[in-house]
């Protein structure tokens, strides 16, 4: 099994996603739910394309960690 993490951004209209450890997967979607759908498709199609070109599936090396700021320590300019 394969895991690779994935960013959904918030666009005007719609939302986008890829993942940084496959340069080039991306995906689109009207909701966030059908960009993560979209996604998994677009990574499942990436990755077939790899082992059919006899390629390395890379390594998944990314993380995504949330930072909390305190409102009374943030400085307004």
């Amino acid at each position: 099994m394969y895991r690779f993490l994935i960013v959904i951004e918030k666009a005007n209209n719609n939302y986008s996603a890829y993942s940084p450890d496959l340069p080039g997967c991306v995906a689109t979607g009207a909701t966030r739910e059908e960009t993560e759908k979209n996604m998994h498709e677009a990574i499942e199609m990436h990755i077939n394309g790899l082992q059919e070109d006899n390629l390395p599936i890379p390594e998944s090396k990314s993380f995504a960690e949330y930072v909390a700021i305190s409102e009374k320590n943030r400085q307004f300019l």
